[in-house]
């Protein structure tokens, strides 16, 4: 894209009053943004109010700092990463978009873009017993993509089921989708890049990282190294300008764009009022499959996902349960996914009636002291000897859980 013709996109997006409606309402009318701003006055306000129009008629002052830093920001690629403005005109703008509720005019994206655009890199298709053929390209973009969303604060057995089904669901060939933040996404993109490694299958987007800020920008801090990753095995998309800052209210406005590149959303512990449950609401309202992974009766983060397993959303157990609602085909399985029987020594009397003891919900020490009756030195060394061994994790308030293998 030229300065000009990049200065004219930015423009559209910066004229106070006009949101991604009516910049859409005026692309249809006039074409490409240049040729928006030489229209007269007189066409102009057929399509817009007075104020609109006005503020159409004046270049932003903040144009000229916002375009020399959208330029510097592309000219500052890394090695063998891409940088670019994908626009609604743009034949690589994501296809899955285009028919979600208010698609965002311009796109930031960085990562392996090179991946968008030849043909040769493409998805296996689906099995033939499919009863629709469905591309696994479109405009360059995987159609056979899962979203992967939860509760920022998950059950250690969230975190591994999150990490699990992504890892399984990449080596079956389907890209990630979610949203960088702390808890279920980021466990979500780094099980997609896990299985990237050890399958080493053709070139492919690993996982796509929608995320609520400018792109460059990280947030959380946490996640700086986990979206350098990203970025060199997949992508990384913003609907908003360089230097947004983390602000609360574009968080569940992007939902909407992690619903619209998937196929399908799969929820891994949620509270009721979480941006989890905004992006399954989307997702459903796209004529889109749900997904959801029952929980603990007793968890606060397995309410949301039983609130959608009430309305419809599809009961999840193992990976595999969505590779067939998906009628996609199943790959080689890890040894450790989930529905599989891990190859781990079975475990002696005393440990098996421990974990019996423990069940599937959080219990206190005493609780677990009372099911068992052993001595309080005894009972600790044991717990310790099973959290070493990844059977069990603390919580906090002194609760202990068994950490199922998925």
């Amino acid at each position: 894209m030229d300065p000009d013709e990049l200065a004219a996109w930015l423009r559209l997006t910066l004229t106070p009053g006009v949101g991604n409606d009516t910049a859409r309402r005026l692309l249809a009318a006039f074409g490409l943004p240049q040729a928006i701003f030489v229209q007269p006055a007189a066409a102009l306000r057929q399509l817009l109010s007075p104020t609109q129009a006005s503020a159409l008629a004046q270049e932003p002052p903040e144009l000229a700092a916002r375009l020399k830093a959208t330029q510097d920001w592309l000219d500052g690629a890394e090695d063998g990463l891409g940088r670019r403005v994908i626009t609604l005109g743009d034949s690589a703008y994501p296809a899955g978009l285009l028919t979600i509720e208010d698609p965002p005019v311009l796109l930031y994206a960085t990562g392996q873009l090179q991946l968008l655009e030849f043909e040769s890199n493409r998805l296996p298709a689906p099995s033939d017993s499919a009863p629709t053929a469905i591309d696994p390209i479109v405009n360059g973009w995987p159609t056979q993509a899962l979203a992967v969303v939860g509760s920022r604060n998950p059950t250690p057995q969230g975190a591994q089921n999150a990490r699990q089904f992504a890892r399984h669901l990449g080596a079956a060939g389907l890209t990630i989708v979610s949203g960088l933040a702390l808890g279920v996404d980021g466990a979500a993109h780094e099980g997609a890049l896990q299985a990237v490694d050890e399958t080493a299958p053709a070139r492919r987007l690993a996982t796509v990282a929608v995320i609520g800020t400018g792109i460059d920008r990280v947030y959380p801090r946490q996640h700086r190294a986990l979206a350098h990753r990203i970025a060199r095995q997949g992508l990384i998309l913003s609907e908003y300008p360089l230097g947004t800052p983390p602000l609360p209210a574009n968080f569940p406005k992007r939902n909407r764009l992690i619903a619209g590149l998937a196929q399908g959303t799969l929820v891994i512990e949620a509270a009721l009022q979480s941006g989890s449950l905004i992006t399954a609401r989307l997702a459903a309202e796209q004529g889109k499959e749900v997904f959801a992974i029952p929980g603990s009766i007793h968890s606060p983060q397995s309410r949301g996902a039983h609130a959608l397993l009430r309305q419809g959303a599809k009961l999840v157990e193992t990976a595999q349960d969505v590779l067939e609602e998906l009628r996609w085909p199943a790959a080689a399985v890890p040894a450790d996914a989930p529905g599989t029987a891990p190859d781990v020594p079975a475990p002696n009397g005393d440990t098996a009636a421990l974990l019996a003891a423990l069940g599937a919900d959080p219990v206190g020490f005493d609780a677990l002291q009372a099911r068992t009756g052993l001595p309080t030195a005894v009972l600790q060394a044991r717990l310790l000897e099973l959290e070493l061994e990844g059977q069990l994790s603390r919580l906090p308030g002194g609760l202990f859980q068994r950490l199922a293998r998925a």
